[in-house]
């Protein structure tokens, strides 16, 4: 495994504790929480169903199933991880940021 490779799980995994530890707070009004009531609201129930099998999942379910979209095509592109719904289910995304020190900066959600 590469140095990027195990940098890239690290930062995930930064990234997805952060994401539930933000959610909810208010803090987190653009970012978490944002994605996932806009999303509850917004999608078909048997989209929820299928992957949930119920019509409306719990917040935490959703946020865990979250896939990492970003694309790293080298060390810079570690800034930034982007996480969206599965499936293709949405063209938002929760944009994780962070700062030099390889620490959480800012969540949002973004299109």
């Amino acid at each position: 495994m590469s140095l990027n490779e195990t940098e890239i799980q690290r930062r995930t995994k930064i990234a997805r504790d952060a994401i539930r530890a933000a959610y909810g707070t208010e803090e987190d009004e653009y970012g978490a929480t944002l994605f996932v009531s806009y999303h509850l609201e917004e999608v078909e129930s048997s989209y929820w169903k299928e992957r949930y099998q119920t019509d409306s999942p719990e917040p935490f379910q959703i946020l865990d199933s979250l896939v990492l979209k970003s694309d790293f095509e080298d060390e810079e592109d570690l800034d930034s991880f982007d996480f969206t719904l599965p499936g293709n289910a949405t063209n938002y995304l929760i944009c994780v940021t962070f700062d030099e020190n390889g620490e959480v900066e800012d969540i949002s959600t973004e299109s």
